[in-house]
């Protein structure tokens, strides 16, 4: 068995398992790629044994943690653990690399198994995460795929990615469409840690010297920031601007968002944030339609006086090199027609 060494974030891959001894609501938040929850302590003993700590003294609260600690182990050890081989290598963190991740590393070595720890623990992880955003972002050759509202870019993303192109799926990693009406039904957006380690690992994964393509956003999708690096670097990139005829937009915006019409209070609602903007009189209008369920009516006035009359004024703000930009026509936003505009847009590497 080789020495108990420390591990550092950059040195995590080549083990069997990366487990994570943190308790339940810490890991929903954030945890490494690939990991999984074997937490030592639970939310609620976690909380107990913090309490003995401040109220009665750190003996008190490493006496009863140890035996919580212990209890844990055990279950893990019977449970998911049961049928690991001799010659299995995880990798364990905690919040620091300390006491959590060290008693569990430990137990594991006293079985035989060649268990590790990670050096600074999730903490040490999430400086890795920043540090390879800055890093990585400034060096990416991007193409930023933009287009009015209904230009079916994301789609045209997913084209790209079947075709072997490098892709980064922001919205998808963000949960979110990215609009007013983004929302997912019943799809939680991530955590902003989460959302920004997704990131790091999908960045780590590209070949720098091809081209990747991404969405143009703006700095924020739903309730989440794009990292700081990344927006400079989009601001910067090569644009492509989608253009499509307004009816194939309206079109793909019916079949892309027919799901609004299930619950027609809830969009209404969300049309209220646009009363500052438009009126009572147009946004009443509207939720009139949200309500009747009439999304073509909808749709088509909120690209017409919503969408479009903003697009250029913003992507020209947005985006250094809009003047310079790629025009390509998308007269068909069908499957198939975006299957050819993916295609289209591929450059020949």
């Amino acid at each position: 068995m080789s020495h108990h060494r420390p591990i550092r974030p950059q040195d995590r891959h080549g083990f069997d398992a990366i487990i994570d001894a943190r308790t339940p609501a810490e890991f929903a938040e954030d945890h490494l790629p690939g990991a999984i929850n074997c937490p030592v302590l639970s939310d609620e003993e976690r909380a107990t044994v913090g309490t003995l700590y401040v109220q009665r003294s750190a003996f008190e609260a490493r006496r009863v943690g140890g035996g919580l600690v212990a209890a844990n182990l055990a279950r893990h050890l019977a449970g998911p653990l049961a049928d690991k081989p001799i010659t299995w290598r995880p990798l364990v963190y905690c919040w620091r690399g300390g006491m959590r991740s060290g008693s569990m590393v430990q137990w594991l070595r006293l079985v035989g198994w060649d268990a590790q720890q990670l050096a600074g623990g999730y903490k040490a992880f999430r400086r890795h995460v920043i540090g390879q955003i800055e890093a990585l972002a400034p060096q990416l050759d991007l193409r930023v795929v933009v287009g009015a509202t209904g230009s079916a870019k994301t789609r045209v993303l997913h084209a790209l990615e079947a075709q072997g192109a490098q892709v980064l799926d922001l919205e998808g990693l963000a949960r979110h469409k990215g609009s007013l009406l983004g929302a997912l039904p019943g799809v939680a957006q991530p955590s902003q840690k989460h959302f920004e380690t997704q990131i790091a690992t999908a960045l780590e994964g590209f070949d720098l010297g091809r081209p990747v393509y991404v969405e143009g956003e703006s700095a924020r999708i739903g309730r989440l920031s794009v990292p700081v690096p990344l927006v400079q670097r989009l601001r910067a990139a090569a644009c492509i601007d989608i253009e499509a005829p307004p009816a194939e937009r309206l079109a793909y915006l019916l079949r892309d968002y027919a799901y609004l019409g299930d619950d027609r209070t809830a969009l209404a609602q969300r049309l209220a944030q646009l009363t500052e903007l438009h009126g009572h009189a147009t946004v009443q209008r509207w939720q009139a339609w949200a309500q009747a369920g009439d999304l073509p009516a909808l749709f088509d006035e909120l690209m017409r006086l919503h969408y479009d009359p903003h697009y250029g004024r913003s992507q020209q703000r947005n985006f250094a090199c809009w003047d310079e930009r790629r025009r390509v026509a998308a007269p068909d936003l069908s499957p198939a027609g975006i299957a050819a505009l993916a295609r289209a847009l591929h450059d020949p590497e």
